[in-house]
């Protein structure tokens, strides 16, 4: 059978899979850098998409997770999780096909088109992701899992910075040429993102499944769902997770959209500010890796969780109130550093559940911790976008004026309006969540223990 699973693996069939786990990840990151970002947001505003689309649109990936939920009983029913992986993640991505045709076949309708198969794409890519958890954290070696995935995202990286250029002058190129017809340089995009996804399947389909653990005591489905929520260490992980998910998730969808509308920013000047921002992130991806392999991934969330809370403040000061001199040099530094920071939050919190979740029973660990993730992630950006729109007639200032009798000097300080407001939202929720992290134990490395 194609899809049969082993009850024990050869390390041949483990270095084989981890090479197809690479492969995957390029193809997976083709398809991400040329579907997404950017992209869909330009996309979807091109389609007439206002804030409150924007921020539904950014919520649909994280609430589809919810149905993870019937997902583990899926899993644990059948017990078969390659095969539900590859056939969820090829249905998944052939959606993308339909999105590309937006333009030529759903014109009138494109908002409604794509608002629907964002959520199917999302909805059966979720079903895809909980087998693919479960999957991982029984197949990758638990000794090598920081720098494995470090590679793995540091690889990605690389090629998404370089299909992002390519995009980016590809997009302009055509505007330039077919100023009329903007919204099918967006279908091309996704035609190719739809292709580089189907490889991905591919090498999905290719990397082998080590039997699950046998369950010893048959545990009724809602409370499989429940235990993790009664393993004291792993509801603080959630909490800290859940409480993160929300902070980035305010701001982080309307990052674009700022530069797009408020800054009047150019398409490849954002485009640079992202490669920018992946280029260092790139830079740190082993760094953090090794570090988290070393020390804990709790040390890592430490350290770069501040940093990159400091970066969505720093959003507040890039008008004051409208473009000034060092709009640029601060949205550089800030790209820089969230660059940085997102390299260690990323390697680091998925490498905490993986750890913390108990073998055997990884799969309802993980998907509780995503549905929390997911309800966080999902709600935040709905609320950034209304939000964005009433905060729109309020504004918030704080100068410090110093007068004499010929003259007088305003030094503004602070000037908060519509997205700065969610901005300063977003950081203090945030550092909230890092005070969380205290909360959460995790075992000391080797490395420790012997010094």
């Amino acid at each position: 059978m194609r899809f049969a699973v082993k009850d024990t693996l050869t390390e041949e069939e483990i270095q084989s899979g981890l090479r197809s786990i690479i492969k995957d990840g390029l193809a997976t990151q083709m398809m991400v850098t040329l579907t997404g970002g950017v992209f869909l947001v330009a996309f979807a505003l091109k389609l007439g998409a206002s804030n409150t689309i924007i921020g539904l649109l950014a919520a649909i990936p994280p609430l589809a997770q919810l149905i993870q939920i019937p997902s583990v009983y899926l899993i644990e029913k059948y017990r078969v999780r390659r095969a539900i992986c590859v056939y969820a993640t090829f249905l998944s991505r052939i959606l993308w096909l339909i999105i590309a045709l937006i333009p030529v076949l759903f014109f009138e309708a494109g908002l409604a088109v794509l608002i629907a198969a964002l959520l199917l794409y999302a909805i059966l890519g979720a079903v895809g992701g909980t087998s693919w958890n479960s999957w991982m954290r029984d197949l990758v070696p638990q000794d090598s899992l920081g720098a494995f995935f470090a590679k793995r995202m540091g690889m990605a990286t690389a090629l998404g910075i370089v299909i992002s250029m390519a995009a980016a002058f590809y997009i302009d190129y055509w505007e330039t040429i077919f100023p009329d017809y903007e919204l099918y340089s967006y279908s091309i995009l996704f035609f190719f993102g739809f292709l580089a996804g189907m490889l991905g399947v591919y090498f999905v389909s290719t990397i082998p499944e080590p039997r699950m653990a046998p369950v010893e005591v048959k545990t009724k489905f809602f409370d499989l769902i429940l235990q993790p929520f009664r393993d004291t260490n792993f509801k603080n992980l959630v909490i800290f997770l859940g409480s993160w998910s929300f902070a980035v998730n305010l701001a982080a969808p309307f990052f674009t959209v700022y530069m797009l509308t408020l800054l009047q920013l150019d398409m490849s000047f954002i485009i640079a500010l992202m490669v920018l921002s992946q280029l260092t992130s790139l830079a740190f991806l082993r760094i953090w890796g090794g570090f988290s392999d070393r020390f804990s991934n709790k040390s890592v969330l430490g350290v770069s969780g501040p940093v990159f809370m400091l970066c969505i403040l720093a959003w507040t000061f890039t008008t004051m109130p409208e473009k000034y001199i060092l709009t640029i040099p601060l949205l550089i530094a800030i790209h820089i550093f969230m660059g940085i920071s997102t390299a260690g939050v990323t390697l680091a919190s998925g490498n905490i559940g993986l750890k913390l979740a108990p073998k055997g029973q990884a799969t309802a660990y993980l998907a509780a911790n995503s549905i929390v993730n997911s309800l966080a992630a999902g709600i935040a950006p709905v609320l950034g976008g209304i939000f964005a729109d009433f905060f729109a007639r309020y504004k918030l200032t704080w100068n410090l004026t110093l007068t004499s009798p010929e003259w007088e000097l305003v030094i503004p300080t602070l000037n908060l309006q519509q997205w700065d407001f969610f901005f300063f939202l977003a950081f203090l929720i945030g550092f909230y969540s890092i005070h969380r992290l205290a909360m959460v134990k995790e075992e000391a490395r080797l490395s420790d223990l012997h010094i």
